[in-house]
């Protein structure tokens, strides 16, 4: 007779675990990070605000998370509780904002009136919310009313994975891949969501999106790009002379206008110096900008344009003179295919 041996559960690997890999730019560690506490997030926020208002909320926190995550020092806590803090300071900073109030002395020709900031959302603002909504709605509702379903429980309803699998009387393994195929298929069609409304903002309303506003829209759509199965994820490895920790990584998708470089483990650049990413295409290289790392080595770099949509044949990291060079000059430090 013959003996099955069953095998042990692999272990998966702790929020810490994933935040660590958050700074090199992995948009598994982000994609697991958001199935984990984005329930919890929207549950918070939902106690004091309506459903519209924590949504956009949770996206606002996933969004600080990716760009704040070299921040986070596991020595000083847990994964969890920084998520919690960096939730309640948004709802705190969103309450602020609602009970701002102008002052009722009299102002009887409206001197003081007139100096007052509009606190409100502006008409560009509120049309890119609603047009983020409709979509983001509309995208849900072409879900497979399985994975719908499952989604829409843990998500909306704050429910975890166990809770949801009781609920519809399923093995907890089904739950979890309904809800994972659901969160890929949502991604799918985000990307041109949110290209889309960036153009009907300002197409339609004929403004020009402040400097700020603009800022959190290419985040929007760096974070679709991370976290898109379809997004190619290109290694650049350590150089001779470099030390084998230092490694680099570009995300693109063929079609995509954008591309991300973060950095991981980089040494400061010499005085005078900075590190600069290149893309070969078509035998000429093009810069994709200047960066500086931080005090823990990490950097990212988020690019955009027409030419993004084509992959690189190559792509490598250099050390050039400060305000960067037309063409690479200097020292190799990573690069892609890895030597």
């Amino acid at each position: 007779m013959t003996v099955l041996h069953k095998m042990p559960p692999r272990q998966q690997p702790s929020d810490e675990e994933l935040a660590g890999e958050l700074v090199s730019g992995s948009h598994e560690a982000l994609a697991e990070l958001y199935a984990r506490h984005a329930p919890l997030v929207f549950g918070l926020a939902s106690r004091t605000l309506e459903r519209a208002a924590a949504e956009d909320l949770v996206q606002d926190v996933f969004v600080t998370v990716w760009r704040q995550a070299a921040t986070f020092d596991p020595e000083r806590g847990p994964f969890r509780p920084w998520v919690i803090r960096i939730t309640q300071s948004r709802i705190a900073n969103e309450l602020r904002r609602r009970r701002r109030r102008p002052r009722t002395d009299a102002d009887p020709d409206g001197t003081f009136l007139a100096s007052v900031p509009d606190e409100r959302p502006g008409p560009a603002d509120v049309a890119w919310r609603e047009f983020r909504r409709t979509a983001l709605r509309d995208a849900f509702d072409a879900l497979p009313p399985a994975q719908r379903k499952a989604l829409g429980l843990a998500f909306f309803e704050d429910m975890t994975h166990e809770q949801v699998a009781a609920v519809l009387a399923l093995p907890l393994g089904t739950v979890k891949t309904r809800i994972r195929t659901g969160i890929q298929k949502l991604r799918g069609r985000l990307p041109e969501l949110a290209t889309a409304s960036l153009l009907v903002v300002l197409a339609v309303l004929g403004l020009r999106e402040r400097a700020h506003r603009f800022e959190l829209a290419r985040d929007d759509r760096a974070l679709v790009l991370v976290t898109s199965s379809e997004t190619s994820d290109l290694r650049l490895g350590a150089v001779d002379g470099t030390a084998a920790e230092t490694h680099a990584r570009y995300r693109g998708r063929a079609g995509a206008p954008i591309a991300v470089l973060t950095l991981s483990k980089f040494p400061a650049p010499p005085a005078g110096r900075v590190y600069q990413g290149w893309a070969l295409r078509d035998g000429v290289w093009a810069s994709l900008g200047t960066v500086e790392p931080d005090a823990t080595g990490a950097a990212r770099l988020i690019v955009e344009g027409p030419e993004l949509a084509t992959l690189p044949a190559m792509v490598e990291i250099t050390v050039e003179p400060v305000g960067g060079s037309v063409a690479p000059s200097g020292a190799v430090v990573v690069q892609w295919p890895e030597p």
